[in-house]
């Protein structure tokens, strides 16, 4: 149970760290409305300089490499999709 706990508080700290990234570096009318599911991308929130930025910011926050091959919208269109990324670089590789 307490790996759950301790999972589900990670990924809540890592929505919240992203969201306010988002509403504090992008246009965004009412942050308040942004929930993790909205399109990014289609709401005109991020551009692809805009995804470059999130990218920089992943990387510096989480201690992760964002390959070019991981700039997709499967990744990060919403941030939901960038939430489970993060999860998945943090995951352990199995072999």
């Amino acid at each position: 149970m307490q790996t759950l706990s301790v999972q589900a508080s990670a990924t809540g700290s890592v929505f919240a760290l992203v969201r306010d990234f988002i509403a504090q570096n992008f246009y965004i009318p009412d942050p308040s409305t942004l929930s993790g599911d909205v399109s990014l991308v289609d709401e005109g929130i991020l551009d692809s300089t805009g995804v470059l930025e999130l990218a920089a910011f992943l990387e510096k926050q989480f201690h992760i490499k964002v390959e070019d091959a991981d700039l997709l919208p499967a990744n990060l269109d919403s941030i939901d999709r960038v939430v489970a990324f993060v999860a998945r670089k943090h995951a352990p590789r199995r072999e």
